[in-house]
């Protein structure tokens, strides 16, 4: 078997890609400065967490300065400056045990041990209860200003401050000197960013700090290089290393106290408040505050103390904010399976002529190192926008302060909390962010960025409205990842373009929340969502194709059914399904495995940061093992789904690979040369060449990185696939494969007639329908029920293409409605419905108005948001969208919503012909359509029982049956509903007697009331249609060709349906002769 031979690799490491970062050129680092001998100890063994509770004693050596320390709002309780704790706890059983000390004692101990050079001071608390060990060194001249006459007197401080807490006897003039030290610059009645904008300035940005020049020449080398870089990132926590340690100061300290609970002191020469942790610690630490939200950077040591005395005797270390770690860039183990999506979002200026306005985005994968980009058009209702947001679940969304309007920042509000996923809006002020196009053209030509695309990066924009407009918002989301010195590992990156709706079943933000696709309405949790019913997925990254199969059902049908083909294979032949199971189970997450990968190409400079290099070069070294084991995995799984007859025919179109056993080949060869150079890649013993080695390993192995990707693809598209056969498999009711009928195409120009029954007229049959994840109460399934909509030629059954449903409260309607567009979803991703048979044709739009619901937040009541989204419906709808209208009108007057819903109704009866289902407790609309040959009336059943040991024989219990029956509904029993919701019974007399009155009232007073059921309204309008038509044919002032058109045709026939039906029914009268 061929190998990698050494000439190969020391050719790839003279193309010099093996750095290609601007950081100066290191040396192998080195553990041995004086910095880290302060925590050795050759007589008594310590861990260097031991020295934690008095590090707060030797912290501002590197900060000195007679400046005092600020106030701020969360400063201003009193903070005890007794010591600092962390989140590991000490062990200290050698040394636990030391007798308690008083304070004198402990003062002259460290009087007497404190003068020597290089010995060590035994400092023990006031309780006894533990001590630390700690040697110091005054004559260090590298990184260590404070002096010997300082180190004491800040001792004996700290001391006489402890005994006062420990005994509750703290000065006045203690707690006076900690609430007023503090920076003037920092204080919030002068704090200024670095334009000197104050906070009530529009423009202010509030990652900036200005501090007087005056000021900083008075700091020392070592607070000017942390408050050099602070100044410009006041919106992270910058830890900052000395020795061993990472510190927070100011402000940072504040977080640091709040949220990880340390103990912060306020100490030393310069007064600065400071909180800390050890090496061992910080990775949690660093965690802890990205799940909470917070961007979290860290000031590297790039030298050793030996390294930084070579340079001279006065010189300070160097150190470099080298990372940022953030909520939307996380790529640890802990994220979870789904993707984490930083998004950046540009309006364009100015509306289009359609009154439609274009806003473009970019959004990031930063651990699978993949950007999409691309642009969408959106109405005042900004469900498109809605809709981009629900389908990323962004954990960041940037955009331009002053770039978004008030409609797109409360769009963008409402739709980023509708999830379970924390969003965070994190406006930009202008700068090196959002450049224009032609900067951002520059900048990655410049930089170099996405060289792991297989295609030209500009072919991303070929598809988008507006190229300049979608750079721009590129440029947003490059610029914010430069300046979060993460923006070197996108040169390897790929970038896709993005399509909110193209090609794809349209579900736009509002349908996706009403559905509970991907969070509930109760708590925005996973629970009770289509996503969780239908996530059987084993792989992490199948999990996330999934999602993104979710917000793209399919409309092509020949598409659809190469899916629904996979799937039935997979539940007839249980064999192969155990096999596929069995593979997936062993795979890690290879999709990230390879985004780390391809990120640490060209990074090896990194590696040689003194203290962190090794560990992070043992993290590479195991990731890049984990992903040639977890690939050889996946390439035997499809090796075997290609040579078994297992008799799925369209199973080769989502598994096959074209290099497929070109690429075995060289898998055997990274294997072989990872058996002989890291052979316990989990754990490996770092040697001073493994980088090089790495490196070379990585760069022939980044050569075919397309290749991988479509290897994972195709696993994933496995994973899924089988997700969906064991759905079917496991359901707790009866599913079925849907079978799919053309349909005409869905422009507003063919549907001016409506559901006709013609050829192609969209149908929608199913019979025993059942929700896919409601429960009843009895622990069983829903009661399934039939929806049919529309003809079915091959049955030649024919329905109405509109339901008008009615029933009581809590009767199921919205169930039911839920139910029929969930399963619309289910077959065209290519899944089993939950139904007995299902016929029907592909939906290009769903729309859905339920619930009732405000934004007290944006000034929008109830009813301005039910008419904005029925808006959005009456636009956008077409013959072959199914839209499902819940309870319209309700938010406002009787009247108003009765005539608000008629007229919307009727609209999309008569002028649209879309599939409709349309529930109401408008009981007059039943009457005004109930014989109108395009709509179909159903209610949800219930019946009324004689409740037991009733006092007057006239209670009665309401049971609600969940069955579709034919016919409208007589009421709504809201009075009913209303005692079991525990509404006393008197006031439930009072309001039957009350309504009884009024009903009374009404119909003798409104011709169209619920008295009015023999002729509706709708029929007078084709009387007078009719009377207008034969007085202009009569007139002779037109021609029969030029009047009598379709619609006149349509009238005709309606009334000669209406009256054959009345005459029908009226019972025969016999006259005797």
């Amino acid at each position: 078997m061929h190998k990698f031979s050494r000439e190969d690799r020391s050719r790839i490491s003279d193309m010099g890609n093996l750095d290609e970062s601007d950081s100066a050129t290191l040396h192998t680092r080195s553990n041995n400065g004086k910095r880290e001998n302060l925590t050795s100890n050759p007589q008594v063994p310590c861990d260097p967490m031991l020295i934690e509770h008095i590090r707060s004693d030797f912290l501002l050596q590197e900060m000195e300065s007679d400046i005092p320390g600020p106030e701020t709002p969360v400063m201003r309780p009193l903070f005890p400056r007794l010591k600092r704790i962390h989140e590991e706890p000490c062990h200290l059983e050698c040394i636990s045990d030391s007798p308690p000390l008083s304070s004198s004692k402990r003062v002259k101990s460290i009087l007497d041990e404190g003068l020597g050079k290089g010995t060590h001071v035994n400092i023990v608390d006031l309780q006894g209860n533990r001590s630390k060990l700690i040697t110091t060194s005054s004559a260090n001249p590298v990184d260590s200003h404070c002096n010997r006459d300082s180190l004491i007197l800040s001792s004996q401080k700290r001391l006489k401050a402890s005994g006062n807490l420990g005994t509750g006897k703290e000065t006045s003039a203690d707690v006076s000197e900690a609430v007023n030290s503090k920076f003037e610059w920092l204080n919030p009645s002068s704090i200024r960013d670095a334009n000197r904008r104050r906070p009530n300035d529009p423009l202010f940005d509030k990652r900036t700090l200005y501090i007087p020049p005056d000021e900083m020449k008075k700091m020392s080398a070592s607070q000017k290089q942390y408050w050099t870089v602070k100044c410009q990132y006041m919106d992270i926590v910058l830890f900052f290393k000395v020795g061993k340690f990472y510190e927070l100061y100011e402000l940072d300290a504040e977080i640091g106290q709040k949220e990880l609970d340390w103990k912060m002191t306020v100490s030393g020469v310069g007064k600065c408040r400071q909180v800390g942790i050890s090496e061992a610690g910080i990775d949690d630490a660093v965690g802890k505050l990205t799940a909470r939200g917070y961007k979290v950077g860290r000031m590297e040591q790039l030298e050793t103390s030996e390294q930084a005395k070579a340079r001279g005797a006065s010189s300070v270390i160097q150190r470099k904010l080298v990372h940022v770690s953030t909520p939307s860039t996380v790529t640890d183990g802990s994220v979870g399976p789904d993707a984490v999506h930083l998004l950046a979002i540009k309006e364009g200026n100015g509306r289009m002529e359609n009154g439609s306005i274009i806003y473009a985005f970019a959004f990031l994968d930063y651990a699978a190192l993949k950007v999409w980009v691309g642009s969408l058009c959106d109405d005042a209702s900004c469900a498109a926008l809605g809709a981009l947001v629900m389908q990323v679940s962004p954990r960041e969304i940037i955009y331009e302060c002053e770039g978004l309007s008030k409609e797109t920042l409360k769009a963008l509000t409402k739709y980023a909390s509708a999830g379970s996923t924390r969003t965070q809006l994190t406006p930009v002020t202008l700068g090196p962010e959002f450049l224009d196009a032609s900067s951002v053209r520059k900048s990655i030509h410049s930089k170099g960025f996405f060289k792991g695309s297989s295609k030209p990066w500009s072919s991303a924009f070929d598809f988008t409205a507006d190229p300049d407009l979608v750079l721009c918002a590129l440029g947003g989301l490059l610029g914010h990842m430069c300046r979060m010195m993460l923006g070197d590992a996108l040169r390897n990156g790929e970038i896709l373009s993005y399509h909110v709706y193209k090609s794809c079943l349209r579900m736009d933000g509002q349908t996706l929340v009403n559905l509970e696709i991907f969070g509930n309405n109760a708590d925005g949790g996973p629970s009770g969502t289509l996503f969780k019913y239908l996530d059987h997925c084993t792989t992490s990254s199948g999990k996330r194709l999934l999602k993104r199969w979710i917000c793209h059902p399919l409309k092509d049908i020949e598409d659809i059914n190469d899916r629904l083909n996979v799937v039935e294979g997979l539940i007839k032949n249980s064999g192969i399904s155990s096999i596929i199971s069995e593979y997936l189970r062993r795979l890690p997450d290879i999709e990230r495995l390879l985004g780390r990968v391809k990120a640490s190409i060209g990074a090896s400079s990194t590696l040689l940061l003194p203290f962190i290099g090794e560990k992070l070069l043992k993290q590479q070294i195991k990731t890049f093992g984990s992903l040639i084991r977890g690939l050889r995995v996946g390439i035997d799984l499809l090796l075997i789904l290609q040579r078994e007859d297992h008799g799925i025919l369209s199973l080769p179109k989502f598994a096959s690979v074209p290099t497929l056993n070109e690429l075995d080949d060289l898998l055997n060869q990274f294997e072989a040369a990872m058996e002989d150079d890291f052979p316990n890649y989990q754990d490996h013993n770092i040697k001073e060449s493994d980088v090089k080695t790495l490196a070379v390993l990585v760069e022939l192995f980044s050569v075919r990185v397309t290749d991988w990707s479509q290897v994972i693809h195709a696993l994933n598209c496995v994973d899924v696939l089988q997700s969906f056969a064991t759905i079917a498999t496991v359901s707790c009711g009866t599913t079925c494969r849907p079978i799919f009928h053309p349909t005409k195409t869905s422009s507003k120009a063919s549907s001016n007639r409506g559901g006709d029954g013609g050829e192609g007229s969209p149908v929608l049959h199913m019979k025993g329908l059942w929700h896919p994840y409601a429960i009843g109460e009895n622990g069983n399934s829903t009661v399934p029920n039939d929806v049919c909509l529309g003809e079915d030629k091959d049955s030649g059954t024919s329905y109405p293409c509109s339901l008008l449903l009615t029933g009581p409260n809590m009767g199921g309607k919205s169930t039911l409605l839920r139910a029929t567009c969930l399963a619309v979803i289910l077959a065209q991703l290519g899944c089993y419905v939950p139904c007995e048979t299902c016929v029907l044709s592909p939906a290009d739009i769903i729309f859905t108005r339920l619930g009732a619901t405000d934004r007290i937040m944006s000034g929008e009541s109830t009813f301005f948001v039910e008419c904005s989204e029925t808006a959005s419906v009456l636009q956008n709808a077409t013959c072959d969208s199914i839209v499902l209208l819940d309870e319209l009108g309700r938010g406002t007057s009787t009247f108003d919503g009765y005539a608000i819903a008629y007229a919307v109704f009727r609209h999309l009866v008569e002028k649209v012909g879309c599939r409709l289902l349309f529930a109401t407790h408008y009981h007059p609309l039943t009457k005004e359509f109930a014989c109108h040959p395009r709509v179909n009336l159903q209610h949800m059943a219930c019946m009324l029982n004689m409740k037991p040991n009733s006092n007057d024989g006239q209670e009665k219990n309401l049971v609600f049956l969940y069955r579709l029956a034919s016919g409208a509904c007589p009421e709504s029993y809201g009075l009913q509903v209303a005692l079991m919701a525990g509404v006393s019974r008197p006031i439930v007399d009072a309001a039957s007697e009350a309504a009884q009155r009024m009903k009374i009232i009404i119909s003798k007073n409104f011709k169209s009331s619920e008295g009015r059921c023999k002729f509706s309204s709708l029929h007078e309008g084709w009387m007078k249609t009719l009377l207008a038509l034969s007085k202009t044919t009569s007139s002779g002032s037109a021609s029969s060709d030029g009047c009598w058109d379709e619609d006149a045709s349509d009238t005709l026939l309606c009334l000669w349906l209406e009256l054959k039906n009345f005459y029908s029914k009226r019972p025969r009268v016999h006259v005797a002769m």
